[in-house]
């Protein structure tokens, strides 16, 4: 695993109102790995992806990738979330578009490239989720699980170094959600550098490099799947884990 790091989040904080939903957080994403943020609803893990492509700004703290911050702005915004890209709960699709549109729009309009060639890198992607069959459907007559996995090929599109995922599966019926997992899975094989954030804890167990545990707002604990499934050092963790096994 290439040990590049990428983003340094040091001292980050975000609060709406009163709320602290962010307080204090420090994290670091290195080439290749993937990382994915589990907690209870409420302890900042999609305000803090929102925070790394900018979609959210925090009240203090810093964001840096390959060293340089994108809060102070030496970072175009659009450059950035072209390379930390970002797959959403509700697919965020362009209803007015046929799949393959809504896979070229944002590469011609950011990344200026030319209409065949964005054409031939959509297909390409679509391919690789297997949606190319409905590249000309329009993007309402699919169901949950394909809008998810149009979307992760629009994502690819863009060519990130990092790709975010915030509750990829949450929005979809059980039967849809293996096929987007099975879709997560082979890139984080092919060595994508991924943040997922996610209540499917055996996904969790069975992708990621690391493993972070969020709470009120802080990075509680962190280690690797077995580390933090097996031998939770925090009474928290603990407990929020045997509530998921209870759950089963």
């Amino acid at each position: 695993m290439g040990q590049k790091e990428i983003i340094e989040v040091s001292h980050l904080k975000k609060h709406f109102g009163d709320l602290k939903v962010l307080n204090d957080v420090d994290f670091r994403i290195h080439s290749g790995e993937v990382v994915t943020i589990i907690g209870s609803s409420g302890s900042g893990k999609s305000t803090l992806l929102r925070c790394l492509n900018l979609l959210e700004t925090p009240d203090e703290g810093e964001i840096f990738y390959h060293g340089k911050s994108i809060l102070k702005g030496e970072i175009d915004v659009n450059e950035h979330r072209s390379k930390v890209g970002m797959v959403f709960q509700s697919f965020n699709l362009f209803h007015n578009k046929t799949v393959l549109e809504n896979c070229m729009l944002a590469q011609i309009k950011v990344l200026k490239r030319s209409k065949e060639e964005a054409r031939e890198k959509a297909l390409h992607f679509l391919k690789k989720v297997g949606m190319d069959q409905f590249a000309h459907a329009s993007s309402m007559q699919l169901s949950g699980g394909q809008k998810q996995r149009v979307a992760i090929a629009r994502a690819l599109c863009m060519d990130p170094e990092v790709l975010l995922f915030d509750e990829p599966t949450s929005a979809l019926d059980p039967e849809m959600v293996q096929g987007v997992l099975d879709v997560m899975q082979q890139l984080a094989k092919e060595g994508l550098t991924m943040i997922v954030v996610t209540h499917e804890m055996q996904f969790a167990y069975d992708i990621s490099t690391r493993i972070v545990f969020m709470d009120k707002g802080v990075i509680a604990e962190q280690g690797t799947p077995q580390e933090v499934f097996h031998n939770p050092k925090q009474q928290r963790t603990k407990e929020f884990l045997q509530r998921y096994q209870q759950q089963k």
